[in-house]
């Protein structure tokens, strides 16, 4: 089958690879429909992890049934299902809880496991023709036949709900205001779901003009740290009030004003400057044990500053980790199937295999209106 291989980095490209087959009697194939790159490949795609060459990417994936294992009860071929990008085994306590993200069986001696992503297990990833999914009764989510929401069904593997478990990870309720940083896919879906959930306020910071652009259109406040500080911008907004909440949806590849520097702690600092006292922040964005690009010998190791002072005297509440993709995306598909839900506003581009080459290089570069790419393999 053909799939989207990592080479190196900065280039992927796509090439025959052997198709999966059953490896356990709890297994299912699938055919994959639609597959989305994800800001998380980016970092392996741009050298900053430790994959290695012949990688297959795709967490993202959604699909047709065409092959079930013996000891596979709940579904059958030719159902349409969605994988959350978490693989889980269904059994463990983390996964009993709805921590899911946190599996201990599937990838030991790591918090969890997933598809196509350093680290994160065995597990083949699904920017590709064919993929087999392990625990399938746990892991697929059976959504209705047919085509309709596609592009709306394949950000349920992701970030729909990591958007939506970023928002609760700050404690967010009905009412309150929120900052989000990082306009990127996660970004924006943190700030529609904060839309979704009653926020009175919700603030999207970003240098991008089309991620700002997508995120006033679903009502938020887009502001612009290249025109200046955004904490000062929110708090001046808000006539010197700073808000309930914040989200971090930029990880630790955020940059300053003017974006050609990083510097891996500035989102965590403005989270601590934004928020109220007694208020709450919550990082779904991604931070990594070690990080061989970083621009100083800690960040290196995962050790960044952190204003803990200041968040101490604030009693300020944090919540981080990945997204537990099964505590949410069952709801979030009804909602979108009653249409409560349309995530796909975030789809910039639909492509087939072979444009993934490109694709990369150009939501990498974030030219041309890339803001989020789903790709249909089998088109």
């Amino acid at each position: 089958m053909k799939a989207v291989v990592y080479d190196g980095p900065f280039k992927v490209s796509v090439k025959q690879v052997q198709q999966p087959k059953i490896q356990h009697p709890n297994d299912v194939i699938v055919k994959v429909t639609s597959t989305a790159i994800c800001g998380s490949d980016l970092h392996m795609y741009e050298g900053r992890t430790a994959a290695a060459p012949g990688i297959v990417f795709g967490h993202e994936n959604m699909g047709v049934i065409q092959e079930v294992g013996a000891g596979v009860s709940r579904l059958k071929v030719g159902d349409r299902v969605v994988m959350p990008f978490n693989v889980g085994c269904g059994h463990c306590q983390n996964c009993e809880e709805q921590k899911s993200a946190f599996c201990t069986e599937v990838n030991p001696g790591f918090a969890g496991g997933a598809y196509g992503y350093v680290a994160m297990g065995p597990y083949m990833g699904g920017q590709a023709q064919f993929l087999r999914v392990p625990f399938a009764d746990f892991n697929a989510l059976k959504l209705p036949p047919g085509r309709e929401h596609e592009t709306d069904f394949v950000l349920l593997a992701d970030i729909f709900p990591t958007g939506w478990h970023g928002v609760s990870l700050s404690g967010f309720q009905p009412g309150e205001s929120i900052a989000v940083f990082g306009g990127g896919p996660v970004g924006l879906m943190a700030a529609y779901s904060a839309v979704l959930r009653g926020a009175s306020e919700v603030y999207v910071v970003d240098r991008i003009k089309e991620r700002l652009d997508k995120a006033k259109s679903i009502g938020a406040i887009p502001i612009n740290f290249d025109d200046g500080d955004a904490v000062e911008q929110i708090v001046r907004h808000r006539k010197g009030k700073e808000v309930d909440r914040a989200v971090d949806a930029v990880g630790y590849q955020a940059v300053e004003k003017g974006g050609n520097t990083e510097k891996p702690n500035a989102v965590l600092e403005s989270l601590v400057r934004v928020v109220r006292p007694t208020g709450g922040v919550g990082i779904p964005g991604l931070y990594v044990p070690s990080d061989p690009g970083a621009p100083d010998e800690a960040a290196k190791k995962g050790h960044l500053m952190f204003p803990f002072g200041k968040f101490f005297e604030k009693g300020l509440t944090m919540g981080t980790g990945q997204c537990n993709v099964k505590k949410y995306n069952r709801y979030l598909r009804d909602m979108i199937i009653s249409g409560r839900a349309k995530p796909s506003f975030v789809v910039s581009h639909e492509i087939k295999l072979d444009e993934a080459p490109v694709a990369y290089e150009k939501f990498d570069k974030r030219v041309e209106g890339y803001t989020k790419v789903v790709i249909h393999p089998n088109d």
